[in-house]
């Protein structure tokens, strides 16, 4: 068997997630996110970090939404190779770095507050290996000495792929959501 390489299984995901209707991306967003609102990773957490979705991605804003009335929300923003969470503050949003939607707060969070962590990929495997979108922001996120949250993965089906490289500097998700 020939493994595919991060660029081969990304494009196959990003067409496989292009090919799905509209209103399929949204039915299918929103049982991935009332599955994770009634997992027990988000109700035992007191801080979530999430993510602004970009059209490609499983649609965050209403787990943004459902969480910051009950949970302490915080969101990424990026500066140049390094990525932070900021608390989300709806008031505060401004399009930043790739045309993401970003938190403006003045301190980052530390990344032991965090208790749980929902990432987008590219393409995940059933065991939780990730492929980003080749920049490395989350793995080198998650790699911080003080990094202790759970992981989890978040995509549609249409994203899984059977294998994915992993390179030792790849960080696996604790568990995967999709639909």
């Amino acid at each position: 068997m020939v493994t595919k390489s991060k660029s081969e299984i990304r494009a196959a995901a990003k067409r496989a997630v292009k090919a799905l209707p509209l209103e399929q991306r949204e039915s299918k967003s929103a049982l991935i996110v009332k599955n994770i609102l009634d997992s027990p990773f988000i109700k035992g957490a007191k801080t979530v970090a999430l993510y602004a979705s970009l059209p490609d991605e499983v649609a965050s804003g209403s787990l943004i939404a459902s969480l910051a009335s009950q949970k302490r929300v915080v969101l990424p923003r990026v500066a140049g190779d390094d990525m932070d969470f900021y608390p989300y503050d709806p008031t505060s949003m401004e399009v930043g770095a790739f045309g993401i939607s970003e938190p403006q707060g003045e301190r980052a969070v530390e990344p032991s507050e965090i208790d749980v962590i929902v990432i987008p990929g590219v393409a995940f495997t059933a065991d939780g290996k990730r492929c980003g979108r080749g920049k490395g922001y989350y793995d080198k996120y998650l790699s911080r000495p003080d990094f202790r949250a759970v992981k989890i993965g978040i995509c549609y089906k249409e994203q899984l792929a059977e294998d994915i490289p992993n390179e030792p500097h790849d960080i696996v998700m604790d568990t995967l959501f999709h639909d």
